[in-house]
């Protein structure tokens, strides 16, 4: 499934494509769903991709070998991975921990995490979205009051601070309109997104002279955002910095440190037939573009705070 095949490169790419060190920019992509378990849409993206399917535990299988890298599906609940996640401190059995995974099925959702890819290959992702439907995956975008996910893992040009700092005024710069393009005027979708950065901190970090070191951006960040519930989560790009200093402040959340912007704003919607995470993606671009260019960004820095005062 394509909806827009024709998608050209300089549509797909960010202006920078290539790491201070020279590889390729990658991406990994995170896809929530309901509907099959984890081991029957496992078995299903082995068949439909190519590869093989390994259980991780009752509710966690790899999809190894597929043209895509490896891929892992796992039911969307720490708890039933206890082996996987000591920093829990659970007491619960193999045995309990299966059985949870098995009565929390209906409510809980699926998560689908893939191996990072080069950028270019992104569209091709809409092969596996096809996979998950035809194994009776579903989703409207929010489950109760909380998001079905489509989650973006996208490599840093440069892990620097000047160069995160860059990307997160310009997230916040172009936050209200992807905020509004995700909810598409739906109250339920607007209570499933993440809570917004507090103002103050928005204005912190619009001041045109807001250019800190990693350790005061790790720690002005933690102060005003103690949580992964961002659109642009940083925790798992700051804990890759200094982890001791991020779980020093948030020792028991749920985060994997990573060199990656964690971009968790979009929703997923496998119940549209002609979903595609391509429209996400580009809106993702307009972040990559604008704080690539460090003088429109100082200049829209400034007409955003003189209107907030």
């Amino acid at each position: 499934m394509m909806n827009d095949a024709a998608i050209d490169a300089d549509t797909l790419s960010p202006p920078t494509l290539i790491t201070a060190h020279g590889s390729l920019r990658r991406v990994g992509v995170e896809i929530e769903f309901l509907g099959p378990s984890a081991q029957v849409a496992a078995e299903a993206l082995a068949h439909d991709l190519g590869g093989s399917c390994q259980a991780e535990d009752p509710h966690a299988f790899k999809v190894s070998g597929t043209h895509l890298g490896d891929v892992l599906v796992e039911t969307d609940l720490r708890h039933v991975h206890p082996d996987r996640h000591p920093e829990l401190g659970l007491k619960l059995g193999r045995r309990m921990a299966a059985w949870l995974g098995t009565v929390a099925s209906p409510f809980v959702p699926r998560e689908l995490i893939t191996t990072p890819m080069p950028i270019a290959r992104l569209p091709e992702m809409d092969t596996v979205v096809a996979s998950l439907q035809s194994a009776g995956a579903y989703g409207r975008g929010a489950v109760l009051w909380d998001a079905l996910g489509l989650h973006f893992n996208i490599d840093p040009p440069r892990l620097d601070a000047a160069t995160v700092t860059a990307f997160l005024k310009a997230f916040l710069l172009v936050n209200d309109r992807l905020r509004r393009e995700t909810v598409r005027g739906s109250f339920r979708r607007a209570l499933a997104l993440p809570p917004d950065y507090p103002q103050a901190y928005k204005q912190r970090v619009l001041d045109p002279d807001y250019w800190p070191n990693l350790p005061k951006l790790t720690d002005d960040y933690l102060a005003a955002n103690p949580t992964r519930k961002r659109a642009l989560d940083l925790l798992p790009l700051l804990a890759h910095f200094d982890e001791e200093r991020v779980r020093s402040v948030l020792p028991h959340e749920k985060i994997g440190s990573r060199p990656v912007f964690h971009y968790r704003l979009p929703h997923a919607h496998l119940s549209d037939p002609a979903w595609s995470i391509m429209p996400d993606w580009e809106r993702w671009l307009l972040v990559e573009r604008l704080a690539s260019d460090l003088e429109k960004l100082g200049e829209e820095g400034t007409i955003a705070l003189n209107l907030s005062a």
